[in-house]
């Protein structure tokens, strides 16, 4: 099966996690950092969710998933483990039309989670497609050794010599895309 990969953008968007353990904790603090509104649904929580809900920053319901949770979320992730729910998650999210991605379950997912390196702005996201997550893991880690934290600052430079060249109104279109193109090719862009 081939994925379409897509960044997108969850700022203020309703979003659930069931599962509180350490990998639902992961999926909530990635949402979180993308600025969704984040809802939990587990039995149990790591002390990291229960210090969000305390903190008001999640909303967290202690119990297991009921038929209709996924009801009004954009996107839903499934990390109990328990097979049952997972289903359950899955057959509702394909009648509702909810993005859902079921940890370790590919089959049941709609959309999968990347690899992701961070390096600021710099997004670099590594795939196997759901076949194997943690191969994808160790690229990234390796990636990490070679994409360093440097890169956030010359992408920075690099998007403010872009915006000054777009902004200017006395180039043509053509002259603009040229001089992108030196800019990427001079220092800041020196990228090895």
């Amino acid at each position: 099966m081939q994925f379409y990969p897509i960044f997108l953008d969850l700022r203020g968007r309703s979003c659930l996690v069931v599962g509180g353990g350490a990998i639902g904790t992961r999926k909530t603090e990635g949402l979180l950092a993308a600025g969704a509104m984040v809802t939990i649904i587990s039995p149990q929580a790591s002390d990291k969710v229960t210090r969000w809900a305390t903190e008001r920053k999640v909303r967290y319901l202690q119990r297991t998933y009921c038929e209709g949770d996924l009801n009004g979320y954009f996107i839903a992730f499934g990390a109990t483990g328990v097979s049952e729910i997972d289903v359950l998650m899955a057959c509702e999210a394909s009648r509702e039309g909810v993005l859902l991605n079921v940890v370790d379950r590919p089959i049941l997912c709609n959309f999968i989670s990347p690899a992701v390196l961070q390096r600021g702005d710099l997004a670099i996201a590594v795939s196997t497609g759901g076949k194997c997550p943690g191969f994808a893991k160790r690229l990234r880690q390796k990636l990490e050794r070679t994409i360093t934290p440097e890169y956030s600052p010359i992408l920075e430079g690099i998007a403010a010599a872009r915006r000054d060249v777009l902004n200017d109104l006395s180039l043509s279109e053509t002259d603009k895309r040229r001089r992108i193109e030196e800019i990427l090719d001079s220092g800041y862009g020196s990228l090895t």
